[in-house]
């Protein structure tokens, strides 16, 4: 059965349509959800919150804009896309985690897991199969692909956060000690990305963006 979220006229073409169309245009009207649910980050410009789609689509540029500095030779570019792209769907039911803190993320993988298994549920059984694997391959970090795409969604809110001069850092408390140790595996992915990371960390605790923390 449709959704809600169809317009009469839409669910009256759609359900014309073979069932396995049917299911993928469901879907596709589904994730639309993902442009709702936003984020701890700040646009560059601070003048609103990001949501999980322009994050996503921002992950999705840097994927091949910044490929040369993974450090493997043969990485499959196309992969990382498809989960820079996945990585954040099972937000729309799940809501977006603020990374530095502990009791909101209490119960986050059980919420994202079930998540997981009703979004991705909506589609054919084969590209459900595919979305999920594409999830739990971001999640697990084993791969050249996931590793690379963890490591852009690390990096990618630390150049907001820095050209906001720390707005959401300053908000929250957090310490460059914690920001640290929330990045540090940017290394598995793109050894010479956490270098730049690691500079620009330093220069926002030097300009007073971020605190020192107990480790600086």
């Amino acid at each position: 059965m449709l959704r809600p979220e169809f317009s009469t006229g839409l669910r009256q073409i759609v359900e014309k349509t073979n069932s396995r169309l049917a299911k993928q245009i469901a879907f596709a009207v589904e994730i639309d959800k993902l442009k709702n649910v936003y984020r701890q980050t700040l646009l560059m410009d601070g003048k609103r919150y990001e949501n999980d789609a322009e994050h996503s689509w921002h992950l999705g540029i840097m994927v091949f804009l910044l490929s040369e500095y993974t450090g493997t030779r043969h990485l499959d570019v196309c992969r990382v896309l498809k989960m820079v792209l996945v990585h954040d769907l099972v937000e729309i039911d799940a809501g977006d985690t603020f990374c530095y803190d502990n009791k909101a993320a209490e119960g986050k993988v059980e919420r994202e897991r079930t998540a997981a298994s009703r979004v991705f549920g909506m589609l054919p059984p084969d590209q459900a199969s595919v979305f999920t694997e594409l999830w739990e391959e971001f999640e697990a970090r084993q791969t050249p692909e996931s590793r690379y795409a963890a490591a852009l969604d690390r990096l990618q809110p630390l150049l907001h956060n820095y050209n906001t001069q720390g707005a959401a850092w300053r908000k929250h408390g957090v310490t460059a000690d914690k920001v640290l140790e929330r990045n540090r595996h940017i290394a598995e992915g793109a050894p010479e990305l956490w270098t730049f990371a690691e500079s620009l960390i330093k220069d926002a605790v030097e300009k007073g963006y971020l605190a020192r923390g107990s480790c600086i």
